[in-house]
């Protein structure tokens, strides 16, 4: 009988834990969030890695299409972390519908993850545009002041899937031939733009979430909590007096940052009108 020495017995115990953790890990493991993502930007930015590992690459359109601003890195990013502000806070807009080219080879389910925060309009419709996927419409009016207010992190989930040459995405099916384009759509109301995308394999409950904002969840809490009662004839009804104000058209302006700031200057020059009436009266008495 072979003598059983202690180096055979690591030995035996070590290959036996390189057996089940190789088997656990083909079993249930699952790729990292890092390896999921196929493709990342920072819009109108450097390359950046966040928190998560997602590694952006520089905006591919510098010099080419549209302008990058980083006005927003005089302000903090709410819902954003410290390390990640950068991605909100760079952005590239243009003066017509731009967009970006993702190559994907492989069929399966994907996010596509947008990333915007307003930092330069203070109030809502002045900043309205579109996002398109291939040929079809995935946000609709969007209004990033109006669904989160300034400079506060936005991130847009549009979940897809590639199967047998073509693209699925909100019910809608179209011919894929290998190549995801991302347009942001020139509306009325200024300048389409973007702070930072990425694509990734995956469900929506994959992608990382925002920071959370106890105004904003509050206010969305008090718009999905509608009070409902059920009538005579069985059938709810809600009891909400408030829709949704729609978005209406208006003029364009070529350029946000080049926009007219005259509206502000009114509560400054009312303040003075009253001010020194006031200040004369006083010395009066």
């Amino acid at each position: 009988m072979k003598r059983v020495t202690v180096p055979w017995v690591v030995r035996m115990v070590a290959a036996v834990l390189a057996l089940l953790a190789g088997q656990s890990s083909s079993e249930g493991g699952e790729a990292s969030l890092t390896d999921r993502v196929i493709w990342a930007v920072n819009a109108g930015g450097e390359a950046h890695t966040d928190t998560h590992g997602i590694q952006y690459r520089k905006d591919p359109l510098e010099g080419k299409v549209g302008k990058a601003s980083d006005y927003g890195m005089r302000l903090p990013i709410l819902r954003s972390s410290p390390e990640d502000q950068v991605l909100y806070q760079t952005e590239r807009y243009h003066e017509d519908t731009f967009g970006y080219e993702v190559p994907i080879r492989e069929e399966g389910d994907y996010i596509l993850v947008l990333k915007f925060a307003e930092v330069y309009f203070a109030q809502s419709q002045q900043k309205v545009f579109d996002v398109r996927l291939n040929s079809h419409i995935v946000v609709k009016d969007l209004d990033i002041f109006d669904r989160v207010g300034h400079s506060t992190a936005h991130d847009e989930i549009v979940p897809f899937s590639i199967r047998r040459g073509k693209l699925s995405v909100q019910g809608e099916v179209s011919t894929f031939n290998g190549k995801l384009t991302i347009d942001f759509i020139k509306g009325y109301y200024d300048n389409p733009k973007v702070c930072a995308l990425y694509v990734m394999k995956g469900k929506p409950e994959d992608v990382p979430k925002l920071q959370p904002h106890p105004g904003l969840e509050k206010r969305e809490e008090d718009e999905e909590e509608e009070e409902v009662e059920v009538g005579e004839d069985g059938v709810k009804k809600s009891t909400s007096t408030s829709p949704k104000k729609p978005v209406r058209s208006g003029p364009r302006t070529p350029n946000p940052y080049a926009a007219d700031n005259s509206s502000l200057m009114f509560p400054i020059l009312v303040a003075f009108g009253v001010f020194i009436p006031t200040l004369f009266c006083l010395c009066r008495l």
